[in-house]
């Protein structure tokens, strides 16, 4: 039991050194700064006191203009990360996701588009047939709620002869 307790007591020991991985550097006013985010890049390497030490081989880069003091600096660190592959900053999984996404949503509506004519056809030519049918002067019937077949009068025919020319006017393009 007491080599249970040494074990974790050890462990309890050991466990701040992996939280270590903090960057110490001192900034621009003079003050001494502890951060587990790297320093902004205006602050020179020499002012740097501590890295992580997954991070202490890793030269920094900077994209912005440096200072004339730093130049060279920035010129030696900027060096070895000429000879790796460039950052486009363009992630082209993402890049192509889109435009996947893009062509779908193209091929969506060109089907709506397609859907939508084809019922608008199909209407034009029902409506036409029914002027057609109110056109020829025969008689026409049609079955009420009842069930029971009535006969259209001629201010009824009129008014579904004005809907039949309404709908051709509307779908037949």
């Amino acid at each position: 039991m007491k080599l249970a307790h040494a074990l974790v007591l050890g462990f309890a020991c050991v466990l701040p050194l992996a939280a270590s991985a903090q960057w110490q550097w001192v900034d621009n006013a003079g003050k001494t700064v502890f951060s587990d985010q790297p320093p902004p890049l205006d602050v020179p390497e020499k002012n740097i006191l501590r890295r992580p030490t997954r991070a202490a081989g890793a030269p920094r880069v900077s994209t912005s203009p440096a200072p004339a003091a730093d130049a060279d600096a920035a010129a030696t660190t900027a060096k070895p990360a000429a000879n790796g592959p460039k950052p486009t900053g363009v992630d082209k999984e993402l890049e192509e996701k889109a435009r996947k996404a893009a062509e779908a949503e193209r091929a969506r509506k060109a089907v709506e588009a397609e859907r939508v004519a084809r019922a608008r056809a199909d209407n034009c030519v029902q409506a036409r047939q029914s002027k057609a049918t109110f056109d020829s002067g025969l008689r026409v019937a049609r079955v009420n709620a009842q069930g029971e077949r009535e006969f259209l009068d001629d201010s009824q025919r009129a008014a579904e002869l004005q809907r039949a020319q309404s709908a051709i006017d509307r779908d037949c393009r």
